[in-house]
């Protein structure tokens, strides 16, 4: 994955930079900028935000429903023993946007 000039990169950086104004007061993902498809059904991939939240299913929540991203476009990866997530993709101000939940399940002997 290579870029000639970070000019490819300036619009998915100016939605993160929009995205934490008009969001600051939510929870702080960890953002990165990365190639995307275009859209959810695209082979064509271009530069895009991906914000990650971790261990707490609320966090994503508030997050995809802030970037109006569809509720019944959330996939999940669930494993037993492993870290699960949460993910939806879609598009925030013309910029493929992805937000993904980390999350492991408790496990009821060692909740307390």
């Amino acid at each position: 994955m290579s870029t000639r000039t970070a000019e490819d990169q300036i619009n998915a950086a100016r939605v993160l930079v929009t995205m934490a104004a008009a969001f600051r007061h939510l929870p702080a993902p960890a953002p990165r900028l990365e190639r995307l498809p275009k859209s959810t059904d695209s082979t064509v991939f271009t530069w895009g935000v991906t914000l990650a939240v971790h261990d707490h299913l609320g966090y994503f929540e508030l997050w995809r429903e802030a970037l109006g991203l569809d509720p019944a476009a959330v996939r999940a990866s669930l494993e037993e023993d492993y870290t699960n997530w949460l993910e939806v993709s879609g598009v925030w101000s013309g910029v493929p946007v992805q937000v993904i939940g980390y999350f492991r399940f408790q496990d009821p002997e060692h909740a307390r």
